[in-house]
C-alpha cells in the first residue's frame, strides 16, 4: 500500500478533490453543486492523501490569525473510514501548521466527528454554529 499527501495537481484530480468534498460534506445536506467551494480555497493549503494513487480523504489548512491555525473541509471517503486516513491527513496539516509558526489548531467539527478530533487530542470549546441551519457544529483546538 502505497500512501501519498499532497495537494491536487492535475485537472482531473482537482476535479475529484472537489467532488469528493462535495459528495461528503454538501451533497448529503441537499446543498447545490458549486457549495463545496468558497473564497477561502485560493489562499488555504489543500491536502489530498492518495492511497495508490485512489483519492482517499481530503482536508484544507487556511490561516486564522498570527500563531493560529484554521482546518476545514476534512473529508474521508466512505469506503475508506475506519482505516487511519483521517487521523494521518490530520498529522500532515497538524505538521504543516507547526512549520509555519503556529502554535495552535483551531477547527469547527460537525457533531457527530466531536469523538474523532477528541482522539486526535483537540479540547472541545463550545456549541460553535448549525451548518445550513440543521446540523451542529463545535468549536474545538489543540495547541502545540
Amino acid at each position: 500500500m502505497k500512501i501519498d499527501i499532497r495537494k491536487p495537481i492535475t485537472p482531473k484530480e482537482w476535479e475529484k478533490y472537489y467532488d469528493l468534498r462535495y459528495k461528503l460534506l454538501r451533497k448529503p445536506l441537499d446543498q447545490p453543486l458549486g457549495s463545496e467551494r468558497n473564497d477561502g480555497d485560493l489562499a488555504g493549503q489543500h491536502f489530498a492523501l492518495y492511497e495508490n494513487d485512489i483519492l482517499r480523504a481530503i482536508a484544507r489548512l487556511d490561516q486564522s490569525e498570527a500563531g493560529i491555525s484554521q482546518v476545514r473541509f476534512v473529508a474521508v471517503h466512505t469506503d475508506s473510514q475506519g482505516k487511519g486516513f483521517g487521523k494521518l491527513i490530520m498529522n500532515a496539516v497538524e505538521a504543516k501548521s507547526l512549520k509555519r509558526g503556529n502554535h495552535k489548531m483551531i477547527l469547527h467539527a460537525r457533531d457527530y466527528a466531536v469523538d474523532f478530533y477528541l482522539n486526535l487530542g483537540y479540547s472541545k470549546i463550545k456549541k460553535s454554529y448549525k451548518l445550513f441551519g440543521t446540523l451542529q457544529h463545535y468549536l474545538m483546538e489543540k495547541v502545540y
